[in-house]
């Protein structure tokens, strides 16, 4: 038995294409690319200008809403500007009007405790004046009838009530009096225990004690100042 050859024979690829001829070709050559058909100047100028009036009108448009948006955008700077300038109208109305009342009430306060004799002097004037009217009328009603029993009664219980007036007065003035007299008390206090804090800068505990004090006494003062304006506010 003989050896088979299992070796394949080698095929040259040219000699293979030549061998197969010229092959036809299914897409355009280069002939055919600078053959090709071209646009003359006119048609090139009519194409660019066509393209230059779509860019215009594009531009026209983001310019009309640009000028839109310019606008919103200015209401609402003048509204915020305008809300800012009138909160700080307000406020600035407000903190005036509270140094006007602090004013007022400083100033109606000393003079409440500067003239309260003088004012009751004056109420107590007027009450005479009433008193000696309507004696005179009385007498005058006298003359005419004889019936003054009852007038005498409304006399009697007006002088009683002025009597009470006069007296709750008075009882009004005393405790005046007496709050000017504390007030001065407390004030002395505090200058004696500044007076003795500075003798005794060493003693640490006790000049913190006496700012304790002090702190306390401003906190009381500040509380009764502060339910004198709301009640005033109430009355008014």
């Amino acid at each position: 038995m003989g050896k088979r050859d299992n070796r394949v024979a080698y095929v040259n690829p040219i000699a293979a294409a030549r061998a197969r001829g010229p092959v036809q070709n299914s897409g355009p050559t280069i002939q055919d690319y600078l053959s090709r058909p071209r646009p003359t100047w006119e048609e090139l100028k009519e194409q660019l200008e066509k393209k230059k009036k779509g860019s215009r009108a594009l531009a026209d448009f983001e310019d009309k809403m640009n000028d839109k948006w310019r606008k919103e955008l200015a209401k609402n700077r003048e509204k915020l500007l305008g809300g800012s300038d009138k909160d700080k109208k307000t406020a600035d109305k407000e903190k005036e009007e509270k140094k006007d009342k602090k004013e007022h009430s400083s100033s109606s306060s000393s003079s409440s405790s500067d003239s309260p004799s003088s004012s009751s002097s004056d109420s107590e004037d007027e009450d005479e004046k009433k008193m000696k009217k309507k004696r005179k009328r009385k007498k005058s009603s006298a003359r005419r009838g004889p019936d003054t029993s009852e007038e005498d009664s409304d006399v009697e219980s007006k002088k009683k009530s002025l009597k009470k007036k006069r007296r709750m007065r008075d009882d009004g003035e005393r405790d005046k009096d007496e709050k000017s007299r504390s007030r001065k008390r407390k004030t002395e206090r505090s200058t004696k225990v500044s007076s003795s804090a500075s003798s005794v800068d060493s003693d640490g505990e006790e000049v913190a004690d006496i700012k304790k004090e002090r702190r306390s006494s401003e906190e009381r003062e500040k509380a009764a100042e502060k339910s004198k304006m709301k009640t005033r506010r109430l009355m008014r």
